[in-house]
């Protein structure tokens, strides 16, 4: 996605959530900052291999609502084989990463803003999970713990202005944007395991994002 179609709905969001846009950029630089150290020449490399992974499979992307569990075992038992065969690629949202080791399944993927278990990202990224780190005005202080930690197989968002290393392939929540992302690296099915937009269970907060992802999930399948 262009930075230019999705700043329209980035402003949307600032004003929805009071979130200060400055704070967000911030966050970026010092991803950048670390990433930059740490990674040196393999930014693009990893971006590449993310785009290799992807293009024209069937990706799976798992939510983080309470169903998720259930839902896995439904399509274990409906197809009498776990749906996570070699022949798809399975995206984690944030806190899904944890569930998805509980049941012996290795995420290809994880997009968090550092709100989940942190030892189960690290130990998805230790067995080979590429971990695609949201950096935004609250979590700075996370970004530098967290990020230093992962291997090379880390790669940064930003919801603001995109930078050389750090991406902006659009949407918001940890949800959205593993849809985004699978849409942007060419996808060629997208099935969703472990979403909840109306679950009731959640603060006002949360069902306003929600909301949200409902709605740019809408826009993009």
């Amino acid at each position: 996605m262009r930075y230019s179609d999705w700043a329209p709905i980035y402003k949307g969001i600032l004003k929805d959530f009071g979130f200060d846009g400055a704070k967000d950029d911030e966050a970026a630089k010092l991803a950048s900052g670390i990433l930059s150290h740490k990674l040196k020449a393999e930014e693009k490399t990893i971006t590449q291999e993310v785009e290799k992974l992807i293009k024209g499979k069937r990706v799976i992307i798992c939510g983080n609502a309470p169903c998720l569990e259930r839902e896995i075992r439904d399509r274990e038992k409906e197809f009498d084989v776990s749906p996570f065969s070699h022949d798809c690629v399975v995206i984690a949202a944030d806190g899904a990463t944890s569930v998805l080791l509980r049941n012996a399944i290795i995420p290809d993927l994880v997009c968090t803003d550092l709100d989940g278990i942190i030892a189960d990202i690290i130990t998805a990224n230790r067995l080979g999970s590429i971990i695609v780190v949201h950096a935004h005005g609250d979590n700075m202080a996370m970004l530098k713990k967290v990020l230093p930690a992962l291997n090379e197989n880390v790669l940064c968002t930003t919801q603001s202005k995109p930078l050389h290393n750090v991406h902006n392939f659009g949407g918001f929540t940890d949800g959205d944007r593993c849809v985004f992302l699978a849409k942007e690296f060419g996808a060629c099915e997208i099935e969703l395991l472990g979403f909840d937009f109306e679950d009731e269970q959640v603060s006002e907060r949360k069902k306003k994002k929600l909301k949200w992802a409902k709605r740019l999930i809408s826009d993009v399948l």
